[in-house]
């Protein structure tokens, strides 16, 4: 009776054990997102690696950009194949939500997703898809983006 209930305590224990670093490396990468957090300073960033990771963002950008995978604007290729979190980082008020488009010169009807001001970053988007183009993940897959105000997004296509 006592090695059944020890062993079940060591088996929980392990099970903890393992759990730990993915809490912790979860924790790390949105607590990466705030120490990267410049406040409102009316830009849009993304970061290749989820998390707000990364040697630098791959862009910023007060402005919209229609094309991510071209070699003009704040967002140039592959950011369009490499963007794994982003940042709403605008002013708010008036067109202060960022809307990101599945193809370049924000065609909604192919797909899009928006993050909201008061959201501030969406740091893994692998757990997020694109409204209008179901099943398709939004991770590596912003052809373009544009800044909205709320009522230009659906119910569904907000960013978390």
């Amino acid at each position: 009776m006592r090695r059944s209930g020890t062993a079940a305590i060591v088996i929980a224990l392990a099970f903890l054990g393992l759990m730990a670093p993915t809490t912790s490396a979860a924790a790390a990468d949105d607590n990466l997102c705030a120490a990267r957090w410049p406040g409102r300073d009316g830009n849009v960033r993304a970061w290749v690696d989820w998390g707000c990771n990364g040697d630098r963002p791959l862009g910023v950008t007060p402005g919209d950009d229609r094309s991510w995978g071209d070699d003009v604007g704040a967002f140039q290729r592959p950011a369009n194949i490499v963007a794994s979190s982003v940042m709403n980082s605008g002013f708010v008020g008036g067109r202060d939500v960022v809307a990101f488009y599945y193809d370049k010169d924000y065609q909604y009807q192919n797909g899009y997703v928006c993050l909201a001001p008061g959201e501030k970053w969406a740091d893994n988007l692998t757990d997020n898809y694109f409204h209008n183009r179901p099943g398709q993940v939004v991770n590596d897959r912003i052809g373009s983006h544009r800044w909205v105000t709320a009522t230009e997004c659906a119910a569904g296509s907000w960013l978390t």
